[in-house]
């Protein structure tokens, strides 16, 4: 891979853009590269989409350096010369950072934020979540990409919503576990010295951040009851919904017919499932690191009439920096896997 450095000095002293790009890239697709800021890219979410892009055959990174990261005015200049920004940023920040964004400018802006995801005005970025999905977000300037327990939760109940198989008034509870990654840079210091708990519940209030869009994007009346929870590991996820249910052979048809032609994500055949496990027994949330994909399961008891669905997912790929670079390839009109592999 190799990387081409700019100065910029006419616009301004501090911009640079960076170029990924392999050796194999053509000069005409290299003139045409799209043009992306990633404001907050020092963040744990920023950098990883700075590091994706980096690898990506027709996009340019332009940064901001030094102080001139948190100068309204450079940032401004920036976000409207540009074709898209990625916004890596609290929710304040983020909504600061669209009201930089000049009148009429068609810029696409990616929000990593909670800040718009339950917002009418922005699309909600989740391509494989609906029919016409993947076209809304290609038609809007405006996306707000999921949350990473939201999306393994919608991932499996929407599409059962839709099948006429989860009814609109169910109360589901919901269990999940995340390597610490997902709790930013305070969580990742206590983790990585000496005597963090192997693991713990938290949310214990039961009104985590990411309740509205699951209920908002599954189709439901009320927010499932969920529990959150941290491993003392970096990365990986595993979200579950527990439910009793009579014939679970039907959930696995409905995931497999909505899912069977989105190349990021598995439905796992209930019937050959142990190559899946770790020792044919255990759901272990660190397989799919590193990447965009999603593996979903179904896990029933027939005679109890029980079921467990579960999405496995990398935090930081499907669930933030990966699902940020397909929303933008999508938004650019560019081919959906570029900066994403799809093998692991």
């Amino acid at each position: 891979m190799l990387l081409v450095v700019v100065v910029i000095a006419a616009a301004a002293d501090a911009w640079t853009t960076t170029r990924g790009r392999s050796s194999s890239s053509s000069s005409s697709s290299r003139l045409q590269a799209k043009r992306v800021f990633i404001d907050g890219e020092a963040g744990t979410t920023g950098l990883q989409v700075r590091e994706r892009l980096a690898r990506h055959d027709e996009v340019e990174v332009v940064s901001l350096l030094g102080s001139d990261r948190k100068d309204p005015k450079k940032r401004a200049e920036v976000i409207n010369s540009v074709d898209a920004v990625v916004l890596c940023l609290p929710d304040e920040a983020a909504r600061e950072a669209v009201g930089l964004v000049a009148p009429g400018n068609p810029v696409k802006i990616v929000d990593a934020s909670t800040a718009r995801r339950c917002d009418d005005d922005w699309v909600y970025g989740f391509p494989e979540m609906c029919r016409g999905q993947r076209d809304r977000i290609r038609e809007s300037s405006r996306i707000a990409n999921p949350g990473c327990y939201a999306t393994g939760f919608i991932a499996l109940a929407r599409p059962l919503v839709d099948a006429g198989l989860l009814r609109r008034d169910a109360r589901l509870a919901c269990s999940a576990v995340s390597g610490y990654s997902g709790g930013g840079k305070a969580l990742v210091e206590i983790h990585e010295s000496p005597g963090a708990e192997p693991w713990g519940a938290y949310g214990l209030g039961l009104s985590h951040k990411h309740l509205p869009e699951m209920a908002k994007h599954s189709r439901l009346e009320t927010p499932p009851l969920f529990l959150p929870s941290v491993g003392h590991y970096y990365a990986g996820m595993v979200v579950s919904i527990m439910l009793h249910v009579d014939g679970g052979d039907r959930l696995y048809a409905a995931l497999d017919a909505h899912y069977r032609d989105e190349p990021f994500v598995t439905v796992v055949d209930p019937d050959n499932v142990e190559p899946f496990l770790e020792r044919g027994t255990f759901l272990e949330p660190t397989r799919l690191n590193g990447s965009n994909n999603l593996e979903l399961f179904v896990f029933k008891n027939d005679h109890h009439k029980t079921a467990v669905l579960s999405a496995r997912l990398d935090n930081l790929g499907k669930g933030a920096s990966a699902a940020a670079v397909q929303n933008l390839n999508i938004a650019l009109g560019l081919e959906e896997h570029l900066g994403l592999d799809l093998d692991i």
